[in-house]
């Protein structure tokens, strides 16, 4: 039977990205990323819940994701699930779930992520940077409440 592994998430960033080199001088980035969740409980109450998301990605795009976004800036990814085992220094078995990044697109907002700056460069198999919505005279931030999500 085949199978099927794909991510899609959409959040911010829960700390800055953090970037190191393979051996062979691959960049590879870890950040975080939260997703929320709203719903209207049984109760008519209004329920929201956090999920926190460990992702990965290499190359160029891991050096896009670090130059680029910081602790609290939205981002859009597409991805795949990795299961990483290892043995703990105690002794004991450790496993985590993590999103390997294959794609991510800027988004607009503006939690702590750099202000207007030079253009990013594509990385391989690495981003679509989507135009923002218009913005007015000069190159003025475009308040929250006129993103439509």
């Amino acid at each position: 039977m085949a199978g099927y592994n794909k991510v899609i998430l959409l959040g911010n960033l829960t700390r800055d990205p953090q970037l190191s080199y393979t051996p062979n001088q691959t960049a590879v980035v870890d950040f975080g990323v939260a997703t929320n969740r709203r719903w209207t409980g049984q109760d008519g109450s209004q329920r929201e819940e956090t999920c926190f998301v460990d992702c990965r990605a290499f190359g160029r795009m891991a050096e896009n994701i670090n130059k680029y976004f910081s602790k609290g800036r939205p981002i859009f990814l597409e991805g795949r699930l990795t299961f990483d085992s290892w043995t703990a220094q105690d002794g004991s078995k450790r496993s985590r779930l993590r999103v390997t990044v294959e794609n991510f697109t800027f988004l607009p907002g503006t939690g702590g992520g750099p202000g207007p700056g030079p253009a990013p460069e594509p990385a391989e198999g690495g981003f679509e940077a989507e135009p923002g919505p218009p913005r007015g005279r000069g190159n003025e931030p475009v308040p929250d409440s006129d993103i439509p999500f």
